[in-house]
């Protein structure tokens, strides 16, 4: 399957939100807390215009399979960006796929003069915190910044 990454484009947010939604539902974890129900989530074309944020899209044959970014997460200690709405559709996991949007995110992250990405994820996720781990994601005790996802439980950091 040939597969093509590129930045985000204003005509994927119909796309994209629905990736995002299908996966939370298929999982289990489309509660309140989410990014299920963030109203970014509907445009995040828009979310992404931010200069300190960036946004991957992932397509084979031209359909959208996965997307994940980075964004400078309200409340984040300077020089800390958040891992965001990172996500594959079944066809295209256990690919590699996961990893290289999460090696895009470092890279980008990086030249963005960031230090260490931070996330927030559920146990109903447990694929993708298995993916963290072996990435090098170190848990946490604790929320950091302000994401409103109140839904996740579980917090992770790495250095960039």
């Amino acid at each position: 399957m040939q597969t093509v990454l590129r930045p985000i484009r204003p005509s994927d947010d119909v796309q994209l939100a629905k990736l995002i939604k299908s996966v939370l539902a298929e999982f289990k974890a489309n509660k309140p807390g989410t990014a299920y129900f963030d109203e970014s989530t509907n445009h995040l074309s828009v979310l992404f215009e931010n200069p300190k944020s960036a946004y991957w899209v992932c397509e084979a044959e031209g359909k959208i399979i996965g997307a994940g970014g980075i964004y400078p997460t309200e409340g984040l200690p300077e020089g800390v960006c958040e891992l965001v709405k990172l996500y594959l559709y079944p066809e295209g996991r256990g690919k590699g796929l996961g990893k290289l949007l999460m090696q895009k995110c470092f890279e980008q992250a990086r030249q963005l003069g960031y230090q260490q990405i931070y996330l927030e994820t559920m146990p109903e996720l447990n694929q993708a915190v298995n993916l963290y781990h072996a990435l090098g994601f170190k848990s946490l005790d604790k929320a950091m910044g302000n994401s409103g996802h109140f839904g996740c439980n579980i917090w992770m950091v790495k250095d960039v």
